[in-house]
């Protein structure tokens, strides 16, 4: 008798407990890390589990939760297997594909796709978005969303055109030039921190030219153009401005990502971690001098107020910038705006 593949036995024993109430409606099932880690499997043997319980009709992809136990007796969701996998039988049979169907689906577009992309991204990372993936979160075939998307890395610039549209810059921008970078910079902000994936899909050499992405260069460089900046100088100020931003935001995806893995917070983490570092910290009094002052003192690490320090002493550097042109009379500079 051949053996029962990996995958389907870990989905086995998920649906177990789910059935046994262990994992209740809303409750997060293991993620694919968590299941590489806890089963010692691969990470595309995990992912097939998740698949294979959301077929089923078990589990759903909720935006900053994960996959989450569906609430079975609820509406809007009807599940139909045909040779595979009953999701109320009590057991994982056959060989078949199952197929998941949802009441109430329309008709497939891109707008769906890219969508459920997005759902998937932001609740598991972007290392776990595949096409198949987003075909079985939509219950349709895999080669029905190259009629729309032609792959992932299209799927992924109209993912990241989306999300910067949900949360566009105002219609009128306002008439001081920090305020304006400002704006753009914390609405920038706020995107990454809703999508964190979104920071490492964006690239600072090889820009990405889309409408929702060019209108925040546009109401940088427009409004550092009003105040007589050359050409160089724009960009240099726009990417430095932009590098923070991403940069900072990097950090927010990778927080998540060790938060799955280890379940342990950053400040857990560091209390955790306070014997190590005052062992470090008297190994070497003599060269850790301001470490050992800020390790005294307390630091109270949040990233907001990272990304907020950072940004304004930024702006901070451009009106200085300003103030010398005005002194040295190098360039006309439209100080009204100031």
């Amino acid at each position: 008798m051949a053996q029962e593949a990996p995958y389907r036995r870990i989905a086995a024993e998920i649906r177990e407990r789910i059935a046994r109430g262990d994992l209740g409606p809303g409750d997060r099932i293991p993620s694919t890390r968590e299941i590489t880690r806890d089963w010692g499997v691969a990470m595309a043997t995990a992912t097939k589990v998740i698949n294979t319980l959301r077929e089923a009709g078990l589990v759903e992809t909720r935006s900053g939760a994960g996959s989450v136990v569906i609430e079975r007796s609820g509406p809007g969701v009807d599940t139909v297997v045909e040779h595979g996998i009953s999701a109320r039988a009590g057991g994982f049979h056959g060989s078949a594909t199952p197929r998941l169907r949802r009441s109430g689906d329309t008709e497939l577009t891109r707008e769906r796709i890219v969508r459920s992309a997005i759902a998937i991204a932001d609740a598991e990372g972007l290392s776990m978005l595949t096409m198949r993936r987003v075909a079985a979160d939509l219950g349709v075939a895999t080669m029905s969303l190259y009629r729309h998307v032609p792959g992932k890395d299209e799927l992924i610039l109209a993912m990241l055109d989306a999300v910067f549209g949900d949360d566009p810059l105002p219609a009128e921008p306002p008439p001081q030039w920090r305020v304006r970078l400002e704006t753009a910079a914390r609405h920038m902000w706020r995107s990454f921190a809703t999508h964190p994936w979104a920071a490492e899909s964006l690239s600072l050499t090889r820009p990405q030219f889309l409408p929702n992405l060019l209108s925040y260069s546009e109401w940088s460089l427009d409004s550092l153009r009003a105040l007589g900046f050359n050409a160089d100088e724009m960009m240099h100020i726009h990417l430095s401005l932009f590098g923070h931003v991403r940069a900072t935001a990097l950090s927010l995806d990778a927080e998540l990502q060790a938060r799955e893995d280890t379940g342990v917070t950053n400040d857990e983490w560091a209390d955790s971690h306070g014997g190590e570092i005052e062992a470090v910290l008297n190994s070497r009094p003599e060269r850790l001098a301001g470490l050992r002052y800020v390790a005294e003192q307390g630091f109270d690490y949040d990233i907001e107020a990272v990304f907020e320090s950072g940004l304004r002493l930024m702006l901070d550097g451009v009106a200085v910038a300003l103030a010398r042109r005005e002194v040295s009379g190098d360039d006309q500079v439209d100080v009204s705006v100031l």
